[in-house]
């Protein structure tokens, strides 16, 4: 653990006046520093600045090492649960004139994509004279729709497709899965 994110225990304390909370989480209100370490140090346990910034600071009578350890775990928990959530962004490019078997192993990636629940922005890049002719792009991108469709993968078309300077794209995000 990072060394400001270690709280204060007995006489690294600073504060004169505490708001107190005991063993049995009881609010014991508001009193001296001397007098709450005394309460803490009568139950055997530790007396813990949770809230340096509040005024007066709020101190907790606990178990350091017990309360350490239990603090400790619940971040890892919270790290692991926002780790299953994040959404990667992958991008798939291609060009307007791309083969059947290329527009095969293209639309596997993106289904493998939305399967494991990551977004999927399939662009098509225009060079040259292909700039005349946008309307092919737009029907590749509707056959990688109907790919998708027949492999039976669930998604959402974010963002229809769109030009955007020398590129037409459109974003696929897998649908939301009925709890």
């Amino acid at each position: 653990m990072a060394k400001q994110d270690e709280l204060r225990v007995n006489r690294q304390i600073r504060a004169r006046e505490v708001f107190l909370i005991d063993e049995n989480n009881e609010k014991k209100g508001v009193m001296g520093f001397f007098d709450a370490l005394a309460l803490a140090e009568e139950a055997g346990l530790d007396l813990v600045e949770i809230s340096p910034n509040a005024n007066p600071s709020v101190c907790r009578i606990v178990d350091y090492g017990k309360f350490r350890y239990q603090r400790e775990k619940r971040m890892k928990e919270n790290k692991k649960v926002q780790a299953q959530n994040r959404v990667e962004l992958h991008e798939i490019r291609m060009q307007p004139k791309i083969d059947v078997h290329d527009l095969e192993v293209k639309t596997k990636a993106i289904a493998e994509f939305l399967q494991a629940n990551d977004k999927c922005k399939v662009t098509i890049r225009f060079h040259g004279r292909e700039l005349a002719h946008t309307e092919l792009g737009k029907v590749v991108l509707d056959r990688i729709l109907e790919k998708l469709t027949e492999k039976e993968v669930t998604f959402v078309v974010d963002s229809q497709a769109a030009m955007e300077g020398r590129n037409m794209s459109m974003m696929l995000s897998p649908a939301k899965k009925k709890n």
